[in-house]
């Protein structure tokens, strides 16, 4: 009998003692990458390309940009009649109202 229950503790003792073993096994599914993986290098986005605006270029779709109204606190001098200020990408573009050419560019910061 005490053979028994000296078997019995041990094989709970064993249990108690392998079962985090069993648990802190390396998983073979996708949720953790492997060696291979963690090694390589993911593709990195490429900001798209700016527009090089020119003077005489038309911007078509000028009047979609936002207005700047207050052209002084960008450093910006004040339009003639008939021209107005539009930043478009980080670009402050001087536009003539009437046909949509670039008067001026001032490059943004």
């Amino acid at each position: 009998m005490k053979n028994t229950a000296r078997i019995l503790i041990a094989a709970v003792a064993a249990s108690m003692l392998l079962a985090p073993m069993a648990n802190a096994q390396t998983r073979q599914d996708d949720r953790r990458p492997t060696q291979q993986q963690q090694t390589q290098k993911k593709p990195s986005k490429e900001a798209p390309a700016r527009h090089q605006w020119k003077k005489g270029e038309r911007v078509s779709d000028w009047k979609k940009h936002a207005a700047v109204k207050d052209y002084d606190r960008h450093g910006l001098r004040k339009p003639s009649n008939g021209q107005q200020w539009v930043k478009v990408d980080n670009d402050y573009l001087l536009v003539s109202i009437a046909n949509g050419l670039v008067v001026s560019i001032i490059a943004g910061k």
